[in-house]
């Protein structure tokens, strides 16, 4: 099992199940103990992850898989992200490992700076390479796990210079337009040389996601007023209801050539985005303090649906998980059986 290494955006699981504890259970339902369990577990998964990862290092894997191919570098965001949750469950839920939760946000905090300096890099390189055209929401991991500092440094610190967190959530922001025009570009300036179906990808819904984690991360660190807030959530709905409209449409296509099973029932490491998004959604709804009485209204019925919605959404796509990992221990030793024999 050592030679197993996780793909580079693994850590979206450890960010979806993350957002649904802290964020929608914690906030919501209040079980203190069925939160403790799942930040065990998270934690379990996150410390797993990170050591198949860092076995890349010391394999001399780690640019084969994570690094050389610039579009996938980008997923090195969710090691940021779930390191950032993982860190707020900690400080949150086992308040007597505060040091522990610090430490972690010093590490997360150099994974970050390290982060920042190859997407840099790798943006230069999607022109030069002319891969463009190959581009989708991964890049939006640029803006998560940049703001995704902002709410560990709100929950592990006392406290923390306004003009701290505003210099992450402006870079954070600028992330965004930068990634959001490059991923609209791909997808306007080609219009009928791509097929929903085949071309459009699970992790656009980073498109919403982002802003909303970008709007919760103005509401935790106290550093923005409420009308830039509110501004932020009308944005980050509208996003939601476009890209989501785009996916209903999608699923349609893909059932209709398809059929129900290949279409929705397959898991994919990046159907964990999804869970994310719409769990960072609804923590974004539930936090804001609507100022028309419409927005109260729409808010209540976001929470409404949500509270049952999204924890059926994260159900869902564990049942398809454990399904993929039961097929894979089933195929892994025919396979390893036949790379020894190709190998003697």
């Amino acid at each position: 099992m050592k030679k197993i290494y996780v793909p580079t955006s693994t850590m979206a699981a450890v960010m979806s199940l993350g957002i649904i504890t802290q964020g929608v259970l914690s906030n919501f339902f209040g079980i203190h103990s069925l939160e403790k369990i799942l930040s065990v577990i998270n934690f379990a998964l996150w410390s797993s992850f990170s050591f198949s990862i860092l076995m890349t290092f010391f394999n001399k894997k780690f640019r084969e898989i994570h690094y050389s191919n610039p579009i996938n570098r980008f997923g090195i965001g969710t090691w940021v992200a779930g390191t950032s949750i993982c860190t707020i469950l900690i400080a949150k839920q086992f308040t007597e490992w505060a040091l522990i939760a610090k430490i972690i946000s010093y590490f997360n905090f150099c994974l970050w700076f390290f982060y920042v300096l190859i997407c840099i890099q790798a943006f230069f390189e999607l022109n030069s390479k002319r891969l463009s055209e190959k581009v989708h929401g991964i890049l939006l991991l640029t803006t998560v796990s940049t703001q995704s500092l902002v709410l560990v440094m709100s929950s592990v610190y006392k406290k923390v210079p306004i003009a701290v967190d505003h210099f992450f959530i402006m870079l954070g922001l600028c992330f965004y337009l930068i990634s959001a025009f490059i991923i609209v570009k791909r997808y306007l300036m080609k219009s009928s040389s791509w097929s929903i179906e085949k071309d459009w990808n699970n992790t656009n819904c980073i498109l919403h996601g982002a802003l909303s984690i970008t709007g919760l991360a103005c509401i935790r660190s106290q550093s923005v007023n409420e009308q830039v807030i509110i501004a932020i959530w009308v944005c980050a709905a509208t996003i939601f209801v476009i890209v989501e409209s785009i996916e209903i449409y999608r699923m349609y296509k893909r059932m209709k050539s398809l059929g129900l099973k290949t279409a929705i029932f397959i898991y994919d490491l990046s159907q964990w985005s999804r869970v994310f998004t719409f769990g960072m959604f609804f923590t974004f709804t539930y936090m804001i303090a609507p100022g028309l009485s419409a927005l109260s209204a729409i808010q209540k019925i976001i929470i409404t649906i949500g509270i049952w919605a999204v924890p059926c959404l994260l159900i869902l796509e564990v049942c398809l998980c454990a399904n993929h990992l039961l097929q894979f221990s089933r195929n892994y030793p025919k396979q390893y059986q036949k790379n020894s024999e190709l190998n003697a």
